[in-house]
């Protein structure tokens, strides 16, 4: 079958990118407004690590649940209850007037926005055929870094000119605003009145997706155990857990580190970090455009993510050398931790889109979720170590050396877990439920 231009999949995926610039928005405001809170919550490094692996952790154990409980909503109104959810969540945060109350409103907002991943990876699986989802990934995906190029363009400027609780009370309020287009525009192929029939029948072209969903209709309820018994769960889960924190790293860290690093004042940083979430905006759409071309060009579905995988995680290594080259000027430090950034937002693209490769659409948001919790554990691990790294290095008074350490940890992780995964499901092998 002939690829059908057909538009209003794509609308879909829009819609989909911009709930995933929204949730990386609100979840980014605690990294910017860190030394106006820390001055008057007296937080030391520790503190700080310590509300992020309250998100991190909250976050983890809430994807265990929420990816069951969308693939049973569906995603029409699981999408929306998570964002209404999380918005409110992120409001909350400018009323807070205690460190303690700051855990809770981090782990609150780590609960609600566990929703986003997986009902992005179930409505793609639900609306692109194979070859094109790595790309509608990629693009929804690139939403993580729209948001957090918007973040440090408009934050700190609300928190100088107003204060640190308008800045979270004005970015929580934006995702109540796509709730509207959300209701207007989606349903589920099967439903949607939009739809025309060839755009329909491209979409459900995969043959070996027919049959799963020909017998879904007389199939048992899938339990964890079943899931966890999987080869190709463990894949995508030991993948997640050790790059998911690499990301959580740059978005909770990369403004400290070019204050700490280059003496940047809070609205200074601005342009630095709006440019490394640029290029990882390229890389995610570039990352998800490369296996489709390779499928395109009769590669295996899975041999293309596969060899892209490998490609991007030789692109992250450069980051081990981020302060040396820095030292010669900012920008060098700049350009290389884009560089990471993009490579870890193309390896994101196609890691989600694995699981739709491996499993059927009816178990995907369960796998997208059991995936996000280990990234969640993984992203507590990195931040509880670079705590107290930091912390540790700040009392021998170079606090330089443990951001170091850190790098070496970002640039290594991801060619150990593509091989992780490679021994885990070395060929294709779809999962039958």
């Amino acid at each position: 079958m002939q690829q059908v231009i057909g538009k209003y999949r794509w609308t879909i995926c829009t819609l989909i990118f911009f709930a995933t610039t929204i949730n990386y928005l609100d979840r980014q405001v605690i990294s910017l407004v860190k030394g106006y809170v820390e001055a008057e919550f007296k937080w030391t490094e520790i503190d700080y690590a310590n509300l992020t692996v309250a998100f991190q952790l909250s976050y983890a154990i809430a994807m265990m649940f929420i990816g069951r409980l969308i693939d049973k909503l569906g995603t029409r109104l699981g999408y929306a209850v998570s964002l209404i959810a999380w918005s409110v969540a992120a409001i909350g945060h400018g009323f807070i007037s205690s460190t303690g109350g700051f855990f809770v409103a981090r782990a609150a907002l780590g609960v609600t926005e566990a929703g986003n991943f997986p009902a992005a990876i179930k409505t793609t699986a639900e609306w692109f055929p194979k070859k094109e989802r790595s790309l509608a990934t990629g693009i929804f995906n690139s939403g993580s870094n729209i948001g957090a190029i918007i973040a440090p363009l408009t934050v700190p400027f609300i928190a100088e000119a107003l204060n640190w609780r308008w800045a979270f009370v004005i970015t929580g309020a934006v995702g109540l605003i796509w709730l509207i287009f959300w209701f207007w525009l989606y349903e589920v192929p099967a439903r949607s009145k939009r739809l025309k029939k060839p755009e329909f029948d491209y979409i459900h072209s995969d043959e070996d997706e027919k049959a799963e969903e020909n017998a879904a209709s007389t199939s048992k309820k899938i339990s964890w155990g079943q899931l966890l018994g999987y080869r190709q769960t463990w894949a995508f889960a030991l993948g997640k857990f050790m790059t998911d924190g690499i990301w959580w790293f740059y978005l909770f860290w990369l403004p400290d580190f070019l204050k700490k690093q280059y003496s940047l004042t809070t609205t200074d940083i601005a342009v630095p970090v709006a440019i490394v979430y640029t290029i990882a905006a390229f890389g995610s759409i570039f990352g998800g455009w490369v296996p489709g071309n390779l499928i395109k060009k009769n590669w295996p579905v899975f041999k293309a993510r596969k060899t892209s995988m490998f490609i991007y995680a030789l692109f992250v290594l450069p980051v081990m050398g981020a302060q040396f080259f820095g030292s010669f000027g900012m920008w060098y430090a700049v350009l290389i931790i884009g560089l990471a950034a993009a490579a870890h937002q193309a390896w994101s693209a196609n890691i989600f889109t694995t699981v739709s490769d491996m499993f059927p659409k009816r178990a995907v948001a369960s796998i997208t979720g059991i995936g996000g919790m280990a990234g969640g554990l993984g992203g507590i691990l990195i931040a509880k170590s670079a705590g107290y790294l930091f912390e540790y290095y700040k009392g021998q008074g170079d606090i330089t050396v443990g951001y170091m350490i850190m790098f070496v940890i970002c640039g290594l992780a991801y060619l150990t877990a593509w091989l992780v995964m490679h021994l885990l499901v070395p060929k294709m092998k779809r999962a039958v439920l």
